[in-house]
């Protein structure tokens, strides 16, 4: 009987009289709190979302220890430098890594990959554009603790190069960058760069 009177009590509360009456300004300030709140849980939502499909995704473990940093070096004759930053896109279904190229005097050079696992051939593939135009297309693997990057073609306004690169990881902290060109059928070194986590 007393969850009876206890319902019969609710049902002629009337919100209305109860509360005291407000401004407009609060209304409009307790509105814009209630869509940021919405916001906010939205955002976090969609980060767990990526956070857990990036765990489970399938091949991309070669890749892992990489996403979610960027890295930079330079290269040997010190006059220039390599930034690349690694990202989950489409809720963890793909990575990117966007790479930007600074040499003094000179405009900066961009370029992006896109990693894809390819269930139907099993394999990581990728695509690779860049800013003056080139392009290149390929596969990497994991061996032990690198990234092989078989022999593929680099085109850039129907000129063709075919390189092959190996990335070596140093530690937690850092991995080295060794790449060759294929010339006149022989393997001659290309450029080779120690790429560290960016910490500043």
């Amino acid at each position: 009987m007393r969850d009876v009177r206890i319902t019969a009590k609710a049902r002629a509360w009337d919100p209305a009289r109860a509360a005291p009456r407000r401004g407009l300004a609060w209304h409009a300030l307790t509105w814009r709190a209630l869509v940021w709140l919405g916001m906010a849980w939205v955002g976090l939502a969609w980060h767990a979302g990526v956070a857990r499909a990036a765990a489970t995704a399938p091949g991309y473990g070669a890749l892992a220890f990489l996403v979610g940093h960027c890295w930079r070096g330079a290269f040997p004759e010190g006059k220039a430098t390599d930034e690349h930053c690694f990202s989950w896109i489409y809720g963890g279904k793909f990575v990117r890594d966007e790479h930007v190229v600074r040499r003094a005097g000179e405009a900066d050079a961009f370029g992006e990959s896109i990693y894809l696992w390819n269930a139907a051939s099993g394999q990581l593939e990728y695509l690779y554009i860049e800013s003056a135009g080139g392009f290149s297309r390929g596969t990497v693997s994991g061996e032990n603790d690198a990234l092989v990057f078989p022999p593929t073609t680099y085109t850039e306004k129907g000129q063709t190069q075919t390189y092959r690169s190996r990335w070596q990881r140093s530690g937690d902290g850092a991995y080295d960058v060794t790449t060759e060109f294929q010339v006149d059928g022989r393997w001659v070194p290309g450029f080779s760069v120690h790429m560290k986590v960016v910490t500043d």
